[in-house]
């Protein structure tokens, strides 16, 4: 009895061990996945992001998510939903008396060296017409612990733009210190000199406070620094673009490849942000932050919409007054043509490359359409949503680096009467609008040529060719809606 009591010790003790040990392998299992999905989504192809920053992110990954508490906050970042519980301080402007289309959001500090905040708020005003004046609210907020700075500021923005802030369309608030977190003895990831751990932290703070005021307060909400200059009317080639992604998912469309410029959001996603940034606050810069943010969000690639709207126009960052003399390149100030690109159906016979499908000819995006060698016959076609009038066609193919993938003989035809299911919709009669010109496509006053709502748009293929055959765009402007 004594033996058979002994070896019933032993073996509970053993089992014991077992249980203890499949836990503590669960908890590891469970932090080397989370770790590993991370990594999954780092290797995000993003043009703006350096490989040594990527690299930096990774490591940062790696420490900041050994720990499996972190499982659980990112298992519930889709149910922060609700505001921060912060008080702001008006200090020019009242709340709005109804929701805006869009709210641009600047945040502010003290500089060492220049001080952009005043023009560029005087750019968003300026290059803004009357009708689109009417939807946008602007709200700066004055993040700087200097109350005596914060002051003169409010003085110099209520004298400048007075009419704007009684017409309820800018707002300047500031948030207290009091509801800061800790800003001193931080980790010092990659090395950054204390002071600059600081700077940045407290920015990502600052945006957090920010993003959570102006949660409410629109149905779009665009980010921009505060030494931005702007694009003559944004607001209506942002609307147009926003309409071309109807139907589609995103999470941020970015209007600039710079910084923390020109990011645009749904603000129902305002909340989750502003809570993701407090969570983070002190790991690292707030535009890497956001490439993290968007991947859990599963937006995968980078959408960003070529000309910039949007160009940083300082000298003197505002951190310590260092020189910053970044530009971006694919910015265009004067007014540009932006194509309406109404919302419709993409299809092709053609046989694809990889992932170059029919959609990416139709963007702003900058990515293209590309199949193999097509064969006489074969087409892309088009179908809208609803009967549309068109003004104007271009449709460009090839590229530079692929000068020959070009539609050497094809057609362009617009169409009426659609027939079929939706997803096999198809127009019945089609009228040849024009022959491609060494690869390109233009043609004006279509409304004037074209006596019926078109329906349909394809581009016809009118001669085998050994070539690939690359769309980079399609663009499609609008004339007055038919009754």
């Amino acid at each position: 009895m004594l033996y058979v009591f002994l070896h019933m010790r032993l073996t509970l003790k053993y089992l014991d061990k077992m249980r203890c040990l499949r836990k503590r392998s669960a908890v590891s299992f469970l932090g080397i996945l989370v770790i590993c999905l991370l990594f999954m989504n780092l290797y995000i192809e993003d043009g703006y992001v350096l490989e040594g920053d990527k690299q930096l992110i990774r490591e940062t990954a790696t420490h900041q998510l050994n720990s499996e508490r972190y499982v659980h906050t990112f298992k519930d970042l889709s149910n922060f939903s609700g505001s921060i519980n912060v008080s702001y301080r008006y200090l020019a402007g009242t709340p709005l008396p109804r929701k805006k289309y869009l709210t641009i959001g600047l945040s502010s500090v003290k500089r060492k060296k220049g001080n952009y905040l005043l023009e560029t708020i005087k750019s968003i005003f300026e290059q803004s017409s009357y009708e689109e004046l009417k939807e946008i609210a602007v709200v700066v907020h004055l993040a700087d612990f200097d109350t005596s700075w914060c002051e003169g500021m409010v003085q110099d923005i209520s004298q400048k733009f007075a009419h704007h802030i009684i017409a309820g369309r800018l707002m300047v608030i500031h948030t207290p210190e009091e509801y800061y977190p800790v800003l001193n003895g931080l980790k010092r990831n990659y090395n950054d000199p204390e002071d600059r751990v600081k700077f940045r932290s407290k920015q990502n703070v600052d945006y957090a406070f920010l993003l959570n005021f102006c949660a409410n307060l629109s149905d779009y909400y665009v980010m921009l620094e505060d030494d931005v200059r702007c694009a003559k009317n944004f607001l209506t080639t942002v609307k147009k673009v926003i309409t071309s992604r109807e139907g589609s998912y995103w999470v941020t469309l970015e209007f600039s490849k710079l910084g923390y410029i020109g990011k645009l959001y749904h603000s129902h996603d305002l909340p989750r942000l502003a809570h993701f940034l407090l969570m983070f606050y002190q790991e690292m810069p707030c535009d890497w932050l956001l490439i993290h943010f968007r991947g859990l969000l599963a937006q995968k690639d980078v959408i960003r919409f070529k000309p910039s709207l949007f160009q940083h126009m300082g000298y003197y960052s505002s951190y310590k007054g260092a020189e910053n003399k970044l530009k971006d390149d694919d910015f265009e100030e004067d007014s540009f043509d932006v194509p309406d690109n109404p919302p419709a159906n993409l299809h092709t016979n053609m046989n694809v490359f990889e992932n170059y499908e029919a959609s990416k000819a139709y963007s702003s995006v900058d990515e293209y359409f590309w199949g193999k060698a097509p064969s006489t016959g074969d087409f892309y076609g088009i179908v809208f949503e609803k009967p549309i009038q068109i003004s104007k066609i271009k449709v460009i193919t090839g590229t530079e680096d692929r000068q020959y993938d070009i539609l050497h003989h094809g057609a362009l035809e617009v169409g009426e009467k659609i027939v079929g299911s939706k997803k096999g919709r198809q127009c019945t009669t089609y009228l040849r609008l024009g022959e491609f010109k060494n690869g390109n496509f233009e043609i004006i006053d279509v409304e004037h040529k074209v006596l019926f709502d078109i329906n349909c748009m394809r581009i016809l293929v009118t001669k085998s060719q050994k070539e690939w055959l690359i769309i980079r765009s399609i663009s499609i402007w609008t004339s007055q809606s038919p009754n």
